[in-house]
């Protein structure tokens, strides 16, 4: 086990980020940032401030925050509401010099202190990343689900906004968190930028690299655009291409230890031609003499204990730890018994249906309905696994790609499925509690995975996950907290399920891999032993320091 660590004394750390859980959220960068930032502020007892946007479909003062007043500043109007405390940042465009008022709301979460940017740009965006059917109604042009038209500028507004906070607050901090490539360009520009380098000479930065699949990096083509807003020399753009596109973890390199969310898609990523999925991201800092560090993510066990069924809307406790799961059977039934009989849910449509069956195995899948989750694999799978086998069920929740929902709906809807197959399509987080309780295996079949979240959540649910041996999925151990393949195709997937249910068929040994893996977990895998990690990492970046300013 490994040891405590904490931060040296009176430290403060800053976090820049587009998530933070319970806020604002689209994918596993919520659930890092939230859960590091407050086991940093507890048991690392270092001073911590999140920052990040306050989006449109955020009510700040119905989630608890003030208006921030900040010496200096001044009084000003965004959107329709006025700030006593609001400054402007400069947002040059090629052909034009420009600035953009901001204003701060602030609250501290359980000792965390989470700011808020309050800008036109911010407010009139409803998803976090893309955009949503309401503005693909209002204008036809944002397509739902396709990302913000300027995604960079919000990108570079947020890390200004934050490097600007410090400033005015006179809190140059220990170190600057910045989380993914949405805040990657920030150590670049406090390093290369006049008015931000001489004040922060003394703070370090690391840049965690939670998704590098292409698509991901927030890079940008139109290299004027990105001198300008950013203020960056010409040198540093032209000098950091990833392709044809200026790369923001490519930026971060020289000024900025950088990691990912764990030990073997950091290997992945620099030691095998699994890379080409980045276009070659973690080959060219490999080039350059830069590691990317691997640390895996945690989870705070607490936040899925089923021994508060009440807190995550599950039908009876249990307790895998010690083995009394006569809850999880309960939790099973009546989720079978919803599905086979009411069918209705507020946020999800029903397809198909499953059988008040208990006695059978259930396989579950959550997850976005994308190729990289590995669905097309399980689409491949389906009729000719329930062709050969008539003593399982398979339930799924998520929404994605629509032609996976479509094919899904036409599956879920065929006579040789009846009773044992139903898609559920849509989100929602208090039924997908309720799945992974109900659920014996849980299906993860990624293409690829930088770290992986779902397995923890559904190992201290008792839900047994079977995954694709790559990236962060390697954390699950083979036989002893659940079952793993190699090979990516419906035979390694159909391989693994049916060692699955050989297993199911021996209560005792079930029982004790479903106690494994939460041991697993407990002993590994929280936030109180991933937080020391990042604290060997601050520490290095703050090597980085030496000579910074000059």
């Amino acid at each position: 086990m490994k040891t405590k660590q904490n931060v040296r004394s009176n430290a403060t750390i800053w976090m820049v980020s587009r998530e933070y859980e319970g806020l604002a959220g689209a994918g596993g960068v919520k659930d890092v940032c939230r859960q590091l930032a407050e086991s940093l502020a507890g048991e690392g007892g270092a001073s911590v401030r999140v920052i990040l946007p306050r989006y449109g479909f955020m009510d700040p003062k119905q989630l608890g925050f003030s208006p921030l007043a900040i010496s200096g500043t001044a009084t000003g109007v965004i959107g329709d509401q006025q700030f006593a405390g609001c400054f402007t940042v400069d947002m040059n465009y090629p052909e034009q010099e420009r600035r953009e008022t901001v204003a701060i709301w602030s609250q501290t979460i359980n000792g965390v202190i989470v700011y808020l940017v309050e800008a036109e740009r911010f407010g009139k965006k409803l998803g976090v990343y893309t955009y949503t059917s309401e503005e693909e109604q209002e204008a036809s042009w944002k397509k739902q689900g396709s990302g913000h038209y300027d995604y960079f500028a919000m990108n570079i507004l947020l890390q200004k906004v934050a490097l600007e906070m410090m400033i005015l607050g006179n809190d140059a901090p220990w170190v600057i968190h910045c989380q993914d490539g949405h805040a990657a360009v920030l150590p670049a520009m406090m390093r290369e930028n006049s008015g931000y380098r001489h004040f922060f000479r003394h703070t370090g930065a690391v840049v965690t690299v939670h998704n590098a699949g292409t698509g991901y990096h927030q890079e940008i083509d139109d290299l004027n655009f990105a001198k300008a807003v950013t203020g960056l020399p010409e040198s540093i753009i032209w000098e950091n291409l990833l392709g044809n596109s200026f790369d923001p973890f490519l930026a971060a390199a020289d000024y900025a230890v950088l990691n990912t969310v764990s030990e073997n898609y950091g290997r992945e990523l620099q030691q095998t031609a699994e890379d080409a999925r980045t276009g070659w991201l973690g080959h060219a800092l490999k080039a350059r003499s830069i590691e990317l560090r691997g640390i895996t993510n945690g989870i705070d066990p607490a936040n899925f204990d089923p021994l508060s069924p009440g807190e995550l809307g599950l039908a009876a406790p249990f307790d895998v730890l010690r083995g009394e799961l006569q809850g999880k059977l309960a939790c099973k039934n009546d989720l079978l018994s919803h599905i086979g009989q009411q069918r209705q849910w507020e946020y999800v449509e029903q397809f198909g249906y499953l059988a008040p069956v208990s006695e059978v195995p259930l396989f579950t899948f959550i997850g976005r309905l994308t190729g990289q989750k590995g669905i097309d694999i399980v689409l491949e799978c389906i009729q000719q696994f329930f062709a050969e086998r008539d003593d399982m069920q398979l339930l799924i929740l998520g929404s994605g790609e629509s032609w996976v929902e479509d094919e899904l709906q036409l599956q879920a809807e065929h006579s040789g499925v009846t009773g044992r197959f139903c898609f559920l399509k849509g989100f929602d987080s208090a039924l997908a509690n309720r799945v992974y309780a109900a659920g014996d295996f849980f299906l993860i079949p990624s293409l690829y995975e930088p770290c992986g979240l779902t397995d923890y959540i559904a190992q201290l649910l008792g839900n047994l996950p079977i995954v694709h041996h790559v990236g962060g999925l390697v954390k699950v151990l083979d036989g002893e907290t659940g079952f793993a393949y190699q090979e990516n195709s419906c035979q390694g997937v159909m391989g693994a399920m049916e060692r699955a249910l050989t297993i199911y068929d021996q209560p005792e040994q079930h029982r004790h891999m479903q106690q494994a893996a939460v041991k697993n977990i407990m002993n590994c895998h929280t936030w109180r032993h991933v937080m020391s990690e990042y604290i060997v990492l601050y520490e290095q970046a703050q090597e980085l320091t030496i000579g910074a300013g000059q």
